[in-house]
C-alpha cells in the first residue's frame, strides 16, 4: 500500500461517505440515531505514548466506554502501553500498528487521536469519513488549510468532533466566563495568555538507520519524506515543521482559547508578532523559542500570547490567562477562578475539585475526564460538546495566524469574517498550506 488514497480504493473506504448536511450545528438528536444512550461506546486510541495515557484513564472512569483498541507506529510504545493498560484499565486493548486498517474495523465508534501533530486532521479527517466519532488533540491542525478541511469533513458526515482543549469541561472556567458576560469584570477589553517552561537543546541530529521497532513510513505519512535522524522521536518532533507546530500550538492552543472565549471573538483584524530563538541557537529546533504575538480585533479587544519555550530564568508563571475589563480583572487557571478589582485586590477564588496537570507532558486529572466524558455523552445524545470542531478550529487558526505573520516578520492583516489574509498578501498565503507526499493528501469533496 504505496499511499493512504491506495489504501482506501482497496478497502472501499470511500464508498462509507455520507451526505452533506445543510446545518453547521448539530443537536443531540442527530447524534443519538448512532449510538443509544446505555449503550457500550468503543474507542480506538492513536498515539498511546504520554498524553493518551490521560485520555485513556478517562476512559476507563466513565461507565461503560471500552478501549477497544491501540494504535502506535512503535513497537516498544505499544508494548509499555499494553502493560500501563492492564494495570490502569484492568485489561488489554487489541493492537492495529496500521491506522489505515484501524478505521475499517466496524464495531469501533470513536477515535481519539494524539498522534504527532502533522497526522491530527488527515487522521481526524478519514476517520469520520469511515464513520467515527473523533476527539482530536490540539492542535487540531498543521496549518491553516487542514482546519478548514476539518471542518468541512465534520459538516460533511456529521460525526461528533471534539479537541482536545479540556479547560473549556473546567467547571470554573465555565463559571467565569458566565460571570464575565453578566459584567462582573464590566466591559473586557484585554486578554494575555502566557506559557513558561525550561526546555533544553535537541541538539544536532545524525543520520542513523530507523530502530527495528519503529515504523518510519507510517509515523511520517501526510508528510513529505526525510531521512531519520536520532533526535525526532519520540518527542523533539515538535519542534521541526514537516511534523510540529512549535509553542504557540503546543500550549498556545489552550490559552489563547481561553482568552477568545472571554473576550467574545473570533477572526481577528490584524496579528503581529515578535519572536526569537534565543536559547541553544545551534541546535535543530526550528520555531522562535520566544514569542510574544498580539490579536487585534474589532470592537478595541485585544489578545496577547507569551511564550517562553527554553527560558524560563526564575521568573515562574507556569501557564494561564487573565482577563481585563473596565471594572476588574480575571485569571483563569486550569485549576481556579480568581477575581480582582481594580485596586489588585483580590475579591474570590474557586477551585476545581480536582486538580490538572499544567505543565508536563501527560497533562492528566480532573479536565481530561470531564472533557472525554462531554464527548462520549455527546456521542449518546446526551449532551452538546463544550468545544465543536468548528469553534475550536478558530483558536488553532489564530495560532496559525501568529506563526505566518512570525515567519514573515511583519503584521499581516486578516478578514475578522473569514478569517483569510487577503488575496494580495501572496507570501502569507503561500504558507496557508503544506506539501504532501503524493498520495496522501487530505481532501473533502
Amino acid at each position: 500500500m504505496k499511499s493512504r488514497r491506495d489504501f482506501v480504493k482497496k478497502v472501499g473506504l470511500g464508498t462509507m461517505a455520507m451526505s452533506v448536511g445543510a446545518s453547521s450545528i448539530f443537536t443531540t438528536k442527530s447524534y443519538a440515531k448512532v449510538i443509544g444512550a446505555n449503550d457500550r461506546v468503543r474507542v480506538a486510541l492513536v498515539g498511546v505514548r504520554s498524553r493518551m495515557k490521560a485520555l485513556a484513564d478517562a476512559c476507563g472512569k466513565l461507565k461503560n466506554v471500552e478501549v477497544a483498541y491501540s494504535c502506535d507506529v512503535d513497537d516498544n510504545i505499544l508494548a509499555a502501553h499494553a502493560k500501563w493498560c492492564e494495570t490502569t484499565l484492568g485489561y488489554i486493548p487489541k493492537v492495529e500498528k496500521d491506522f489505515r486498517k484501524l478505521v475499517e474495523i466496524k464495531d469501533i465508534d470513536a477515535v481519539i487521536i494524539a498522534t504527532p501533530e502533522h497526522w491530527h486532521a488527515p487522521m481526524a479527517i478519514w476517520s469520520m469519513e469511515a464513520g467515527k466519532h473523533v476527539y482530536v488533540e490540539k492542535p487540531c491542525s498543521h496549518n491553516a488549510r487542514e482546519g478548514e478541511l476539518l471542518v468541512k469533513a465534520q459538516r460533511k458526515y456529521k460525526k461528533v468532533c471534539q479537541m482536545g482543549n479540556q479547560q473549556r469541561s473546567a467547571a470554573t472556567s465555565i463559571l467565569a466566563i458566565k460571570e464575565i458576560g453578566e459584567g462582573i469584570i464590566g466591559e473586557p477589553f484585554k486578554a494575555k495568555a502566557y506559557y513558561s517552561s525550561s526546555r533544553k537543546s535537541i541538539g544536532k541530529g545524525n543520520r542513523v538507520a530507523v530502530p527495528s521497532h519503529l515504523d518510519w513510513e507510517l509515523f511520517q505519512g501526510p508528510a513529505p519524506r526525510e531521512a531519520y535522524r536520532d533526535n525526532i522521536h519520540p518527542y523533539n518532533w515538535h519542534w521541526f515543521r514537516t511534523w510540529g507546530t512549535g509553542e504557540i500550538h503546543n500550549n498556545g492552543t489552550h490559552e489563547i482559547d481561553v482568552c477568545r472565549w472571554a473576550l467574545g471573538v473570533d477572526y481577528p483584524t490584524q496579528v503581529v508578532s515578535f519572536g526569537s530563538k534565543s536559547m541553544y541557537k545551534d541546535d535543530d529546533w526550528q520555531f522562535v523559542d520566544t514569542q510574544d504575538v498580539t490579536y487585534k480585533f474589532d470592537g478595541g479587544k485585544y489578545i496577547s500570547w507569551e511564550g517562553h519555550s527554553r527560558n524560563k530564568h526564575g521568573y515562574n508563571p507556569g501557564r494561564g490567562a487573565t482577563i481585563w475589563g473596565s471594572k476588574g480583572s480575571i485569571r483563569l487557571d486550569r485549576n481556579f477562578y480568581e477575581l480582582y478589582d481594580l485596586s489588585g485586590k483580590r475579591i474570590k477564588r474557586i477551585n476545581e475539585k480536582e486538580q490538572s496537570g499544567t505543565t508536563d507532558t501527560v497533562g492528566g486529572g480532573g479536565l481530561t475526564v470531564q472533557h472525554m466524558r462531554n464527548f462520549i455523552q455527546t456521542i449518546r445524545g446526551l449532551d452538546t460538546l463544550n468545544s465543536e470542531i468548528g469553534n475550536a478550529a478558530i483558536s488553532t487558526h489564530l495560532c496559525h495566524l501568529g506563526t505566518i505573520a512570525q515567519r514573515l516578520e511583519r503584521p499581516i492583516t486578516v478578514n475578522p469574517k473569514t478569517g483569510k489574509v487577503p488575496r494580495k498578501d501572496k507570501e502569507a498565503n503561500k504558507l496557508w498550506g503544506r506539501e504532501y507526499e503524493p498520495g496522501w493528501e487530505p481532501k473533502v469533496s
